[in-house]
């Protein structure tokens, strides 16, 4: 019968540490498994992870292409549909607050912006920094308010 205190690891799911730099008898003696020579054979060896001994780096080597813009804004999209969808946690405004409560959006503090894919039933009052002409007219057209923060 199994019972907690008789419980054991399968066989062989287990290895022991490799104890290094315990003599000969730990079966890693001699060298401590650094073999013979080299920078990393000695002590205090240490190089960075990417260094690849005076070859040209890799990073150096790729070719670089292309433009990152820093002050680019990345915004959240909600479309209209999940508005519809959520429309009882939502209670008929559309903030970032109300819709990081609802689940549709994960930071409160980044922009967010509504798209029209979708039907839309329910009337809301949005409360967002950005909004597709689509989901403009479909808000509207629904009976709800719109303005921008």
């Amino acid at each position: 019968m199994d019972v907690l205190s008789n419980l054991k690891y399968a066989p062989g799911s287990r290895k022991n540490r490799k104890r290094i730099g315990r003599g000969e008898g730990s079966g890693h003696g001699g060298t401590a498994t650094k073999g013979m020579n080299g920078q990393m054979s000695r002590s205090g060896a240490n190089h960075k992870a990417w260094f690849e001994g005076g070859q040209m780096p890799l990073q150096r080597r790729i070719p670089k292409f292309g433009f990152t813009n820093i002050f680019k804004v990345y915004s959240q999209v909600v479309n209209v549909d999940l508005l519809e969808k959520n429309a009882s946690k939502l209670n008929g405004i559309v903030n970032p607050v109300s819709l990081k409560n609802a689940g549709l959006i994960s930071n409160v503090k980044q922009p967010v912006k509504i798209l029209g894919f979708g039907e839309l039933k329910s009337s809301f009052q949005v409360e967002v920094n950005a909004i597709s002409q689509s989901a403009k007219e479909k808000i509207e057209a629904a009976g709800g308010s719109i303005k921008l923060i």
